[in-house]
């Protein structure tokens, strides 16, 4: 395949992005493209310049989409006994588009249009593209009807037996944020659609265009373009249009603000995968110093810390303070240049408010700044964006368990920011018990090759995406294993097919009962 017929289905080249030469994003609905009445001009979020226009729904334009979700049955467009043969088609589908990810042209494709919309360095863009084209691999051939596996038990006379089916919702919504263009919205959709689902998405009008290209590239691999429809509207549009269209499911990865607004407003027919303050512990043993320096910085600033499983607060046992570990994070850290995008801007948070929240944690009893704390210097991302070195803040043990500021420190900001602290070996209770007073649970990590501690940390701890041991980080959602919080019976998974059965079907039972009535049977009353 050369690069041309690898690229057929694309409407847009990243490298020709600018405001000489801005790119139309369309909505699908019913099976075609197409623009909006309204739309809006996005700021290119290294320089300013006007480069893509999306399209804004209004309410007036809601009806069709309302429609078009609605036209789907409850029992789905597939399920274990109507159309089974499309298990096979999304079979087949899947092997395509991991074929066509695969390709090198296509796949450096994605990768330089995730750095247009979502800057980060081209190997964390790269890594996205991976993900996906892996997980799509995984789903190849006979995979997506196993997904739909059933089982049987004996039923109490001849005849009967009860048989647990997998069964789709039907109509379904997905919303998903900016941080992951490609990834999130493209293994939440596929493991909708394997199970027999119809799809309307909103992903962040910001990065859009990356899903837009997508869904091209999977029409081009024979979706059936009216599985899914695809919008670009502001949040009160889609919020009218969810409450109005009624999906059976939504999926929403995004703000915990948000996330408890839409459970209330959908009448808990929702899964999450919201917001995560998450943390990492290091342990008393002290090991691969130089290695654990490199994987906290990773995890705390890679993607200018706009990750959901980014490392917000670091616990480090005295051991590893007295071998001068901050030092080392922060010589890490240092390394980080808006030249290659291993620190760039941050879409969700501005400057202000960055530095803004530093200060009230400086104002804490024994605050101080580890390293970082200053704005970005000789660059052109626009003030509606944020763009701060890559910063840490430490704050005491006993300080940041007083109610007075819990909350403060705790409170997560999307950017490459983080706290840090110290505990001593008897003070392991009390990190337990800031773990235990935070509400969000997606990831953790526990850096330690010590088994009773280990057991201990483990033991009473929830987060639902855990890394122990020595090389334990907080980020990372490849498709090998579940990712997703833990805790919260509305908590959503992503990537394996345990996270595609728990978000994207139901169980069902048929209890089977054929007979034979026996010979000997009379009416009686009871």
């Amino acid at each position: 395949m050369d690069s041309s017929s690898a690229l057929a289905f694309a409407t847009v080249y990243p490298d020709d992005l600018s405001t000489a030469h801005p790119y139309q994003v369309e909505n699908l609905v019913r099976g075609k493209w197409g623009k909006s009445l309204k739309s809006s001009k996005l700021p290119d979020p290294l320089n300013g310049g006007e480069f893509i226009t999306v399209p804004e729904a209004t309410g007036h334009e809601l009806p069709e989409y309302i429609e078009s979700l609605q036209s789907c049955p409850k029992s789905g467009l597939h399920n274990p006994l109507k159309n089974p043969e499309r298990y096979l088609l999304y079979g087949d589908i899947s092997a395509r588009a991991a074929s066509s990810l695969k390709h090198r042209e296509v796949g450096h494709f994605f990768a330089r249009l995730i750095q247009r919309v979502s800057p980060k360095s081209y190997q964390q863009a790269q890594a996205e593209v991976t993900v996906t084209q892996k997980f799509l691999e995984n789903f190849s051939g006979d995979q997506v009807r196993f997904l739909a596996k059933s089982f049987a038990a004996p039923g109490n006379h001849l005849g009967q037996q009860s048989i647990g089916y997998r069964w789709p919702y039907g109509p379904v919504a997905i919303i998903t944020p900016f941080n992951f263009p490609l990834e999130i919205p493209v293994l939440q959709l596929m493991g909708a659609l394997y199970m027999g689902n119809k799809a309307l998405v909103k992903v962040d009008s910001k990065v859009s265009v990356v899903m837009e290209q997508m869904l091209r590239l999977l029409h081009a691999c024979g979706l059936p373009p009216n599985d899914t429809d695809f919008i670009n509207c502001d949040g009160p549009v889609m919020n009218k249009l969810l409450v109005e269209a009624k999906p059976s499911m939504t999926l929403f990865t995004g703000s915990s603000r948000v996330a408890e607004k839409l459970a209330l407003d959908l009448k808990g027919r929702i899964k999450l995968e919201d917001a995560g303050f998450d943390w990492k512990i290091l342990g008393p043993d002290v090991n691969e110093i130089d290695y654990v320096a490199w994987v906290c910085d990773q995890d705390a600033y890679a993607c200018s810390g706009q990750k959901c499983s980014a490392q917000s607060i670091l616990f480090m046992h005295e051991n590893w303070s007295s071998r001068n570990f901050v030092e080392k994070l922060k010589q890490q850290a240092a390394k980080r240049k808006l030249d290659d995008l291993t620190i760039g801007p941050v879409l969700t948070v501005t400057t202000k408010t960055m530095l803004d929240h530093m200060e009230k944690l400086l104002s804490i009893p024994g605050s101080s700044i580890a390293f970082g704390g200053k704005p970005l210097e000789n660059h052109s991302i626009p003030d509606v964006y944020g763009a701060i070195e890559p910063t840490a803040v430490f704050v005491p043990l006993k300080e940041i368990l007083k109610d007075e500021h819990f909350d403060l420190v705790t409170k997560e900001i999307f950017g490459p920011f983080q706290v840090i602290t110290e505990y001593k070996q008897c003070e392991l209770p009390l990190v337990l018990r800031a773990c235990e007073r935070m509400h969000a649970h997606l990831t953790a990590a526990v850096v330690s090759n010590d088994v009773e501690f280990l057991q201990e940390v483990l033991g009473e701890t929830v987060n639902g995406t855990t890394y122990a041991g020595i090389r334990a980080r907080t980020t990372g959602a490849p498709q090998n294993h579940w990712f997703g919080p833990a805790g919260d019976p509305l908590g959503a998974g992503i990537g394996t097919p345990e996270a595609i059965k728990l978000v994207w079907s139901c169980h069902r039972e048929i209890i089977q009962d054929f007979g034979p009535v026996p010979k000997n049977w009379t009416s009686t009353t009871s």
